[in-house]
């Protein structure tokens, strides 16, 4: 980007200095989310914008809900594992104690 008129061209680190000024200014709430962009096959795009029509939801509150369900899914099938290895290996688990 060309120096306005009359000004000399700033160095790219003062550049960097005054943009993470800015930064400064934007509240630390907005900070926490993250921006993505989801790319999605034609077939599960559609089928994802019929459902968000059909609900009145966007596909944004949709995706992040499948996500959280997926993750939570995950983190069940690990406490299942674990609790399953403390029955079946209790009692050396006692023998250890």
């Amino acid at each position: 980007m060309p120096p306005e008129p009359g000004r000399l061209p700033l160095h790219r680190s003062r550049r960097r200095e005054r943009l993470s000024d800015r930064a400064s200014l934007i509240p630390v709430r907005c900070h926490y989310r993250m921006a993505m962009t989801l790319r999605l096959p034609d077939d599960l795009d559609a089928k994802l914008t019929e459902r968000a029509r059909r609900e009145r939801r966007s596909k944004q509150e949709l995706a992040v809900e499948a996500i959280r369900e997926a993750q939570e899914r995950a983190e069940l099938k690990v406490d299942d594992v674990l609790a399953e290895l403390m029955d079946s290996d209790a009692e050396i688990l006692d023998c250890l104690k």
